[in-house]
């Protein structure tokens, strides 16, 4: 990751400190909360799209510092949400918001975030930011109701599958690229393009998700069917389902829908979506789309960023969690 980020090594730096002031509050319990999001960062992965997407067509400027902020603020926002939606006690190995301050604290700490990020971007009229964000949150929201819809009636197909983590995890950093891009150029076909790099990026990402829960493919890491409890629909169920006898179906289904908490029968349904090549239609997908994102930065010019940024995306494909 240090190697990735070197073209925007000194962007990065300063980054964390513009993050941390654009999260502060005159409330005392605020204030320790956001002290607290910040100590437990992760890769800040979205940040380094936005950084290398601007640095990779021109310099950096003030506009894309604050794009950066307003997308982090918004990952982090949603990131506070969806644990309290989740009900999940734990977030990269530290206690969630709502473990330690409980679901309303939580909420109201992610609704604080979000209006910090948008605020943000009014007071400098980065309107153009603010729009791609905006439509962002909408479609995040819009694919995290549909995929909940869908685990009812467990009737999702493949293409409303990639319409759902289109939504819910590539509108996020396709928004990365395209800010970056619109903090640099007033050119929308280059934005638009950049956008268009980051949703697919982004699919790739969420297909390589879903795969975690079955296990590494080294065969180190364990399944853990966690997707499965949680009646979640990914590519290598629906294929499966797609491909085996309709006595193995009600199977998958029935254990979804009524015995997803029963371990053997998770496990059983995990076996026959590898014997049924869920895993390696999977895996083909998510190459195809990492294959497709590359092609993309081939008419970018060719620098230090558009090098790291090509290593990002293999990053994303190849990374162990």
């Amino acid at each position: 990751m240090d190697k990735i980020q070197e073209p925007i090594r000194l962007e990065m730096e300063e980054f964390e400190g513009r993050f941390r002031s654009s999260m502060r509050s005159e409330v005392a319990l605020l204030d320790k909360i956001t002290h607290y999001i910040v100590k437990r960062k992760g890769k800040q992965m979205r940040p380094m799209f936005v950084f290398l997407t601007a640095k990779m067509l021109q310099d950096t400027n003030d506009s894309t510092y604050r794009a950066a902020a307003l997308i982090e603020l918004l990952h982090t926002a949603t990131l506070v949400h969806d644990d309290v939606v989740d009900d999940a006690q734990k977030r990269r190995g530290f206690f969630s918001i709502n473990a330690l301050w409980k679901n309303k604290i939580a909420v109201l700490v992610g609704d604080y975030l979000l209006s910090r990020g948008l605020l943000l971007a009014v007071k400098h009229r980065d309107y153009k930011v603010l729009d791609i964000t905006s439509s962002a949150v909408r479609e995040m929201s819009e694919g995290e109701l549909l995929q909940m819809e869908k685990a009812r009636k467990l009737d999702i197909t493949e293409e409303v599958y990639f319409d759902i983590i289109r939504k819910k995890t590539a509108s996020l950093i396709a928004s990365c690229c395209a800010s970056g891009a619109a903090s640099v150029t007033e050119d929308e076909t280059v934005v638009e393009q950049m956008r268009l790099f980051g949703e697919t990026v982004g699919i790739a990402f969420q297909i390589r998700d879903d795969l975690f829960d079955y296990g590494s493919d080294d065969g180190i890491g364990k399944p853990t069917g966690i997707d499965i409890k949680e009646k979640k629909m990914t590519l290598p169920l629906i294929y499966a389902l797609n491909n085996c006898s309709k006595e193995e179906k009600r199977m998958i289904i029935n254990t979804v829908k009524n015995h997803n908490t029963d371990q053997k029968r998770v496990a059983e349904v995990i076996a026959l979506v590898k014997a049924k090549g869920g895993i390696d239609y999977t895996v083909k997908r998510m190459n195809e789309y990492r294959d497709r994102a590359l092609t993309m930065l081939n008419n970018c010019p060719d620098n230090p960023a558009r090098r790291s940024l090509q290593e990002l995306v293999n990053f994303v494909i190849d990374r162990a969690k």
